[in-house]
């Protein structure tokens, strides 16, 4: 079957026409990005071939294979845009005709494609004194009827029936009626009824559009695009979107001097998302101005590479506002705009996940620890909370608040967990830290929403209320390292030392339900270095320097108040026998449940005697214990060391649930 493409289309795209929907033959196809997948095409109306990006939301297109080469399209939303002196076709949307055809004539590259001055001497001349709306038809001794553009059509001693556009004709003794569009057409003698195009001209637009590209550039009207399709080879552009996020106004000094910056994250109504960031004096404009949930439109930034350090939405891309650019509110509600986009993964997952990465989670808060003063690295002093969520995976995992989420969201779970509910928490943004194990973290993107009204947060509550508060579970903070195991079977203590645990290449892990016999107490904690190192606690041993204040050999520096830290030298019993554990901070702040400080305090400064109970009242209660176990030298000498990493007080309940189901697997077999 015969196609015949758009004539002239990739010139008529070039010019600026966004309204013809032409026909374009897919010449090549080339997939460009590598966080963001894009489609490049190479497009041919069979004369003259041009670039064009794909938008994202196509994707799919080319990937069934609606869309590949030989394909034969039809552009329905376009835009074309000249980067470094060159221009590019942005397809917004395509409908595909033929899904494969064979390659359509010899077209070149729009670059490539012959001046117009290239034509014959005849025709040049011709149109060096036409303009193309203003064509020339000259005829001898002939009668003229109608005339349509062509370029060069002449007839000698003949009748021409039908021609395709011309722009100049000539008729010597021979009748004219009707001239459709053709290109250099001769005729001696013979009568031609009609004539397929070999040449296609060059489109050339009309006079009141030549040399003032710029005048119809800021005369045409923004248009809405989705955000997907944002890229940097658009001219004028907008978007409508919702704001799901917005960042405190940061401050910073470098070589250019003193700054300001914030962003804030938008949401539009296909799903797409990007960060739009603001400097200096377009903070002023800007940072007042917009709102956390409100809808805008948005215009005249410019697109930059997306900062992956700092940025965690899935767009190549991000916004910088400039002193041009406008954010205006629209006032009224989108309701095709969501509130926000969650991608919820199950605690589980994160274990496998790399460290910095990016998690939405949902989960039943369990547990919140109080919120304690850490003075970072650069002398501020900020706050930080531990809380532990729990999800159906069977997992939990520790969440760590650090600043102002310590005392807005986190008192309020402290206090709901306190009068015994346990409220379901939402964490969008929390970034995953692989220290000691792995947890999620907060930081100035994350955002936090207790008990939402969302279908996710209702079937977790659904879950927890049906036995998941009763179900047990495994933490994955603090007690997974890389190349460990997810489950480890349960052990007796007297199995450590005749299986040999902990003798391999790399540490064993074991689950031991065990009673505490005895707690050493002479050497219980140590002072370290509060100050932070990234996004870490240095934790290292400080001493006190000549001037009484405490100083840091890894930092090199000194401070007034040093932090407390936990370094318990446990003996846990079980009924087949006894050994030694050592405990760190967290797991001893689950075992004593003091901070380090406060008991340093009683015991050196104010009330032994009570320090005294507290360490007894802790004695012979059951935990169960989440222990490393890897050899270790010590002097000369090879030694077992045993590692508490996580102490759970036992759930008579999960543990009868526990026995039952071993119970029953005894029966199977």
């Amino acid at each position: 079957m015969p196609v015949n493409l758009t004539p002239n289309a990739i010139a008529t795209i070039n010019d600026g026409d966004v309204n013809l929907k032409p026909l374009v033959q897919v010449l090549d196809i080339k997939q460009m990005g590598s966080a963001q997948e894009r489609y490049r095409l190479l497009v041919s109306d069979s004369v003259l071939t041009q670039h064009a990006m794909l938008g994202t939301q196509l994707n799919d297109r080319v990937k069934t294979g609606l869309v590949k080469k030989g394909s034969i399209i039809q552009l329905i939303d376009y835009i074309c845009s000249q980067v470094q002196k060159r221009k590019i076709i942005v397809v917004l949307n395509l409908e595909t005709i033929i899904p494969d055809c064979e390659i359509i004539g010899n077209p070149k590259m729009v670059s490539d494609a012959p001046a117009q001055n290239a034509l014959p001497n005849t025709n040049s001349m011709l149109l060096s004194t036409v303009g193309y709306n203003n064509l020339s038809s000259q005829s001898h001794g002939s009668n003229m009827h109608s005339i349509r553009p062509a370029l060069s059509s002449q007839g000698h001693d003949g009748n021409m029936q039908s021609f395709r556009p011309t722009s100049s004709t000539q008729n010597q003794g021979g009748k004219m009626h009707t001239f459709q569009p053709a290109l250099g057409a001769q005729n001696y003698g013979n009568d031609v009824q009609s004539f397929r195009p070999t040449v296609q001209p060059p489109y050339q637009p009309p006079p009141s559009y030549r040399n003032h590209g710029a005048v119809m550039k800021n005369e045409a009207p923004a248009r809405i695009i989705p955000i997907n399709a944002l890229n940097p080879y658009q001219g004028r552009w907008a978007i409508k979107a919702r704001i799901t996020a917005k960042g405190d106004l940061r401050r910073y000094n470098n070589a250019r001097g003193d700054g300001k910056v914030f962003s804030f994250d938008l949401l539009d109504s296909d799903g797409g998302e990007i960060r739009v960031t603001c400097f200096n004096a377009v903070v002023d404009r800007f940072y007042d101005a917009v709102e956390v949930g409100k809808v805008y439109l948005i215009s005249k930034g410019s697109l930059k590479p997306a900062q992956k350090n700092f940025n965690h939405l899935k767009n190549d891309w991000e916004i910088f506002l400039e002193a041009t650019s406008t954010v205006d509110l629209c006032p009224e509600e989108d309701g095709s705009i969501p509130q926000q986009q969650f991608s919820f993964k199950p605690i589980s997952e994160i274990e496998s996940a790399e460290n910095n990465s990016i998690f939405d989670v949902i989960g039943i808060v369990i547990s919140v620890n109080p919120s304690v003063p850490i003075l970072r690295k650069n002398g501020m002093e900020t706050q930080r909370r531990i809380l532990n969520l729990k999800d159906g995976s069977g997992w939990t995992i520790e969440l760590t608040l650090w600043g102002d989420f310590c005392n807005k969201e986190g008192q309020k779970l402290q206090e709901m967990v306190g009068s015994g509910f346990f409220p379901i928490l939402v964490v969008k943004a929390g970034k995953v830290s692989d220290f000691n194990g792995k947890s999620l973290g907060t930081i100035s993107s994350t955002q936090l929403f207790i008990n939402p009204d969302i279908p996710e947060a209702h079937a977790v509550k659904d879950w927890f209320d049906r036995g998941g508060c009763d179900v047990a579970t495994m933490s994955i903070s603090r007690d997974i390292v890389q190349g460990g195991p997810k489950n480890e079977a349960r052990k007796t203590v007297s199995q450590i030392k005749h299986e040999g645990l902990g003798r391999s290449d790399k540490p064993d892990w074991a689950t031991v339900r065990a009673s505490i016999s005895f707690i050493k107490t002479d050497t219980f904690c140590y002072t370290a270095c509060p100050l932070m190192i990234g996004d870490r606690q240095c934790n290292k041993k400080v001493t006190r320097s000549g001037n009484s204040r405490w100083q840091c050999d890894r930092c090199n520096q000194e401070f007034d108040e040093c932090d407390y830290r936990y370094l318990l030298q446990i003996q846990i019993q079980d009924h087949t026998g006894l050994t030694w554990v050592t405990a760190f901070q967290e797991s001893g702040e689950e075992i004593l449940g003091y901070p380090a400080k406060e008991l340093y305090l009683l015991k050196y400064e104010s009330n032994d005697t009570r320090f005294a109970d507290i360490i007894r009242s802790r004695l012979f209660y059951q935990y169960l214990f989440r222990l490393k176990i890897k050899e270790e030298m010590y002097g000369d000498e090879q030694r077992v060391k045993i590692t508490i990493f996580k102490a759970d007080k036992v759930s008579y309940s999960s543990e009868s649930r526990y026995m039952l189901d071993l119970i029953s697997k005894d029966r199977a077999h």
